[in-house]
């Protein structure tokens, strides 16, 4: 292992040792440093006064060895640097920097072919002005590790709200199939108990039948019975009895042995039964036209989980920033994406005295502060502060008979309409006209914490016969 420096340095001259000695003390000094010391009469240790024992001190060859391999590694790294300060071509010190290949250069390379119409400047200048560039691109390498680390951490809350979502999700599949379940299994129980119902009557009726079919039975034995004793009587016995004993016979009736309608309707249980189940589970299950879209709303609106409804908060809820989202305003769009076609969607406005409905168009701004009109790509009607307006450019005040408890949007992309109407008595409020040039979203913004609700509507079944 290799020594501190300060090891190998003489306390006298307090230089790497030259020609070092050690004294019986256990210091070691240059011989020369040594001399000079004990020159002034005293002959002891410079370090501790501890009076040598010999005139003629000992050489530390061990120490001297150390030295000067010290010294030889210093002098070649002298060599090396003055090296480097030199040509590696020409020899000569470089004293120039060439801006157009960005390297020190000797005066003779500038002379040369290679360097003569280039750009120089002197070494000192140079290493000012790249040590500016390098500073300014060091300042860029540094934010751009802070907005990578700002990514990365935008990264980790992401990572952390998509399980969020995938639980809230899950969660929300879970509850929608156990109330479907729970319509199965009440379905289920009412098919079975019908079942049980009808072979508990048909049951009760074969035994009444069979019941009363016995008791035919016996009656007949009897009279059969009494007709064989008869017989045997004289005939004065048969005569006087015989008008009784055929009156008997002949009001012996036998019961119907019509077997029909006695079995179980199996059909009626059995016959398309998924089918007419699947039905019957219609009268629990709505279909919304339009869907909003949880990864573009702001942060101060509040979705339902079903996402059919919003309102305003003002606490915002934790979001990620993802570029989908509105920034600046409480907004949001459906997911439904119309490109062609005829479209309608009805909302349920209710107490909600701040909102606007309408259309969007995919590029729209989300990120800025815009108004919300066609040149912006929006077609929306507002209602705020009690009053009606259609987002045109500038905003044009409608006068309303009455206020509307829902608006009906209606969108005919080929035709280039958006329409708004009251559904109660489909009053016409005002219909855009214009060209759509690219694919729109259903609108919605509100500044209320009373909802806004898309209506579902009931689905409908057409059989469709082959």
């Amino acid at each position: 292992m290799s020594l501190p420096e300060d090891d190998l340095t003489c306390p006298v001259c307090c230089d790497i040792f030259t020609d070092p000695v050690l004294l019986s003390c256990t210091h070691s000094f240059c011989r020369s440093c040594l001399k000079r010391c004990w020159d002034t009469g005293l002959r002891d240790c410079p370090v501790c006064r501890k009076r040598a024992s010999k005139s003629s001190p000992l050489s530390n060859l061990a120490l001297k060895n150390l030295c000067e391999a010290l010294l030889q590694v210093r002098r070649q790294s002298s060599v090396v640097a003055e090296e480097r300060m030199n040509c590696d071509l020409h020899g000569e010190k470089l004293k120039l920097f060439c801006q157009v290949d960005k390297q020190p250069i000797c005066v003779v390379c500038q002379c040369s072919k290679l360097h003569k119409t280039h750009a120089c400047s002197e070494i000192e200048e140079a290493a000012l002005d790249c040590k500016d560039e390098l500073t300014l691109s060091l300042k860029s390498l540094q934010d751009k590790v802070n907005c990578l680390k700002r990514i990365q951490r935008d990264s980790e809350d992401m990572l952390k709200y998509i399980k969020s979502q995938a639980l809230e999700t899950k969660r929300f599949i879970k509850s929608q199939f156990e109330q479907l379940h729970q319509v199965l299994y009440q379905e289920e129980t009412a098919r079975l108990a019908a079942v049980i119902k009808e072979e508990e009557e048909k049951i009760a009726g074969m035994k009444d039948k069979v019941k009363e079919h016995s008791a035919e039975v016996m009656s007949l034995t009897e009279t059969i019975s009494i007709i064989q004793e008869q017989l045997k009587e004289d005939n004065m016995v048969l005569l006087k009895n015989f008008k009784a004993t055929q009156d008997r016979c002949n009001s012996m009736v036998i019961g119907s042995d019509d077997m029909s309608g006695l079995l179980i309707d199996v059909t009626k249980h059995r016959c398309n039964l998924k089918y007419f189940v699947w039905e019957k589970m219609l009268d629990h299950i709505d279909f919304t036209p339009v869907t909003l879209d949880p990864n573009t709303a702001h942060p101060c609106l509040i979705l339902s989980d079903d996402l059919t409804s919003l309102s305003y908060s003002k606490q915002p809820s934790y979001c990620p920033d993802n570029p989908e989202r509105f920034h600046i305003s409480a907004e949001v769009v459906a997911m439904t994406t119309i490109g062609s076609g005829s479209h309608h969607w009805v909302v349920e406005t209710g107490s909600n005295q701040d909102w606007l409905l309408g259309v969007a168009s995919l590029s729209a701004p989300r990120n800025t502060e815009i108004s919300a009109r066609p040149e912006n790509g929006f077609w929306t009607l507002c209602f705020r502060d009690g009053e009606f307006r259609v987002m045109t450019s500038p905003p044009t005040p409608l006068t309303l008979s009455r206020t509307p408890k829902r608006v009906k949007v209606q969108l005919d992309y080929n035709k280039g309409t958006v329409s708004f109407s009251d559904p109660a008595d489909s009053t016409l409020i005002y219909t855009f006209k214009d060209t759509f040039k690219e694919t729109l979203l259903p609108y919605f913004y509100t500044q209320s914490s009373n909802p806004l609700r898309i209506i579902p509507e009931k689905v409908l079944v057409t059989m469709l016969r082959l």
